[in-house]
């Protein structure tokens, strides 16, 4: 049955990559990316495939991580003895509040570990997934993945994630999927699953411009995304797609000589389009 559960949750990531092209891409890549969920369905034995649809047709967020002895989606307390048999994976084990299948974070995985009493602050806007520690003012002319792991590095000494290493790696197979790049030298490489805390976003500019996938990027918005807040990532993306598709706020972040500026320049740009 592990085999099964991996091909769901490969499944669901296929689902939500196509989701989030639905709603920032052309849709160029759609029907490359309906094939290969089709492809991965015909995996399914048909009792799984039962379950699965039974599901998909209530949410696309058919998979949850069991996290902290909790469902991931739903926040519910998982028994003791159902617990042992999601970590076993014999069968399907599903939520008993939401409904979902559970399967368990492999133990190296990235989690957000940010200090609870400073994420309870109340705060607005973009600082509610975000920090001035997480801006990165000089990517340089890297690669992708380099690009990458300087902002999740970024995540992990500000303690907001564990294992950096571990987010790079899952990034990049993102990136495998479909690129994440978006146009007027946008890309918004991501993670979901990165159960234990909130949506975790770091930035990072490139005046010298970086090569991704084909395409010159200058702006990079790595995200640390729990399973739960899926569907308002695509709305934060959108947000910021919307306020640095104007020249001036990339050009002000371009600009910017220290994270204290960065910071700025993202907070002002977003005030009216990430809530």
């Amino acid at each position: 049955m592990k085999s099964q559960i991996n091909t769901l949750r490969q499944l669901q990531d296929l689902v939500l990559t196509r989701d989030e092209h639905h709603q920032t891409g052309d849709g160029s890549h759609l029907d490359n990316l309906n094939e290969s969920i089709a492809a991965m369905q015909d995996k399914l034995e048909p009792q799984v495939k039962g379950v699965y649809d039974r599901l998909y047709k209530k949410s696309h967020i058919v998979m949850a991580a069991m996290s902290n002895g909790c469902c991931a989606a739903c926040g519910m307390q998982v028994p003791i003895a159902q617990g042992q048999q999601v970590k076993l994976a014999q069968h399907l084990v599903t939520c008993s509040s939401c409904g979902r299948i559970l399967f368990e974070v492999e133990e190296d995985a990235a989690r957000n570990v940010a200090d609870k009493g400073v994420r309870d602050e109340v705060k607005t806007g973009i600082s509610r997934f975000s920090a001035e520690e997480l801006m990165v003012v000089d990517l340089g002319a890297c690669t992708r993945e380099e690009s990458i792991s300087k902002l999740a590095a970024a995540m992990e000494a500000g303690h907001f994630i564990s294992n950096a290493d571990s987010l790079v790696t899952a990034a990049m197979d993102r990136e495998a999927m479909l690129s994440t790049a978006m146009g007027e030298g946008l890309a918004f490489p991501h993670v979901r699953g990165v159960e234990g805390g909130s949506l975790t976003l770091a930035l990072g500019v490139s005046k010298e411009g970086i090569d991704w996938a084909g395409e010159k990027v200058h702006m990079v918005f790595l995200s640390a995304i729990p399973v739960a807040v899926s569907a308002f990532y695509l709305r934060m993306m959108s947000g910021l797609s919307q306020s640095f598709n104007k020249s001036s706020n990339r050009e002000a972040a371009l600009a910017a000589g220290t994270p204290a500026e960065l910071w700025r320049t993202l907070v002002k740009a977003t005030r009216s389009t990430v809530k």
